[in-house]
């Protein structure tokens, strides 16, 4: 019988789906696959880890050392380490881990799974091609929802940001091969889609010509099954307009939008080289809220980006007040190597000033919330159930993605499922989620 194998993933989303696909086909090859299980459970550990900066680099390396350690202590017979912090500082981490049988990169998933799949008494099996790596997808979420990753590296030159050196360029995933992707996770019970990548706007260019997202969301739209299709990681320089059109138009585009900003200051958004100035990105969310009047924003920001002075922060935290988001995010600003930013500028703002900044604006954030969530009370929003806790059932409405956003939790007489859509009326809200009824 062949060794269960245990994948532990950390980061984004993004790295989610990689697991899935190398979970997939490890599956498919006859192995058990278990995801954060314990360290008894599998005789194989992989670590997907996460390089894109200080803090998620630092839970990395914890990990690493905590499954090394099991390895040492014969709790588990080999230990692999793939993704994002493996691509950046490989032979650094061979030299001084060498408790791991193998390091890959962000973009050697092939070459995981072939040496994964290494029966020693048989010889090596064959690496599955791009098609069959899109097929063959093992979840770890719950059955009902998915993460749809359809691209891969990007062609930005954000100052701060390492993903271009992690993940190469801007790499589209032909559609057809992403509408067979959904239709396959539409047929096993996935009824809602996260449309991710690190630049969803940009989909399509450098396969068709032109920016085909808009086309790409319609036609999921159409896939039979599917009823949320959720739009991740848009970044808001040139925005496509017929993406606001699709969003408006097709009915299973959930009202919600992650589009990132980091700043607002434009002295701010120049040194991060982010291709866009304030008069452009408030021009674009009064166009999404005039198009799509109930859509919730949600974005990420950075404090702390050297040179950012107590006037940007004052710019920054008067338009937090004004813009009043739905869903937002902070994180503070961490040097990277090989970045523009770390060549070009001291990293000058204390890390104490700069954890301040972050709590401030998401203590505004919190009020904030409150009233978005105040306002919901009475009425009756359609919640998708995830699972069932502590006498309650938790879920979801179109306005939050999981992991990363606010939960309804549902008071009801009869029994609720798991990826089923019902009319909960609101009861109770506070600035971290809604409380509410089934009828």
């Amino acid at each position: 019988m062949k060794k269960s194998i245990n994948i532990v993933t950390l980061g984004c989303s993004k790295n989610v789906v990689d697991s899935e696909h190398i979970a997939g086909q490890l599956s498919r090859s006859g192995y058990r696959v278990v995801f954060e299980g314990d360290d008894d459970q599998a005789g194989v550990v992989v670590v997907n880890t996460c390089g894109f900066i200080g803090d998620a680099k630092q839970e990395s390396v914890d990990t690493i050392l905590h499954y090394a350690r099991a390895r040492e202590e014969g709790r588990i017979e080999r230990l692999f380490v793939i993704g994002c912090l493996s691509e950046r500082y490989r032979d650094e981490l061979r030299d001084e881990l060498p408790e791991v049988d193998e390091f890959f990169g962000a973009r050697d998933l092939s070459q995981v799974i072939e040496a994964l799949t290494l029966d020693r008494s048989e010889g090596r099996g064959q690496p599955p091609g791009p098609a069959a790596m899109h097929m063959e997808r093992l979840l770890s979420t719950p059955s009902h929802y998915a993460y749809l990753k359809i691209s891969e590296g990007c062609d930005r030159q954000c100052s701060f940001c390492a993903i271009p050196l992690i993940r190469g360029p801007h790499r589209s995933t032909p559609m057809e091969e992403l509408f067979a992707e959904a239709e396959t996770l539409a047929k096993q019970g996935v009824r809602e889609l996260m449309v991710v990548a690190q630049d969803t706007t940009c989909y399509g260019v450098d396969l068709y010509g032109r920016r085909a997202l808009a086309d790409l969301l319609r036609g999921l739209c159409r896939i039979k099954g599917i009823e949320w299709v959720r739009l991740h990681y848009a970044y808001p320089a040139g925005f496509p307009r017929d993406v606001i059109e699709a969003m408006r138009d097709e009915p299973k585009i959930c009202r919600y939008l992650d589009v990132p900003l980091q700043h607002i200051a434009d002295s701010q958004l120049r040194a991060m080289s982010r291709s866009v100035d304030r008069k452009a990105t408030e021009q674009l969310l009064s166009e999404l809220r005039s198009e799509i009047p109930d859509i919730a924003i949600r974005t990420t920001l950075m404090t702390g980006f050297p040179g950012e002075t107590q006037e940007d922060f004052a710019e920054l935290v008067d338009f937090v007040r004004a813009a009043r988001f739905e869903r937002l995010g902070v994180f503070t600003y961490s040097e990277e190597e090989g970045t523009p930013a770390a060549a070009l500028y001291r990293d000058d703002v204390p890390e104490e000033e700069k954890e301040r900044r972050a709590g401030e604006i998401m203590r505004i954030q919190g009020e904030i919330v409150e009233g978005h969530n105040g306002r919901l009370v009475g009425r009756t929003v359609r919640v998708l159930i995830d699972g069932y806790e502590n006498g309650l059932y938790c879920g979801r409405t179109e306005w939050d993605s999981p992991e990363v956003d606010q939960e309804v939790l549902v008071r009801s007489g009869r029994k609720l499922r798991a990826g089923e859509f019902y009319d909960v009326t609101v009861t109770e809200a506070d600035s971290i989620g809604l409380h509410g009824v089934v009828g």
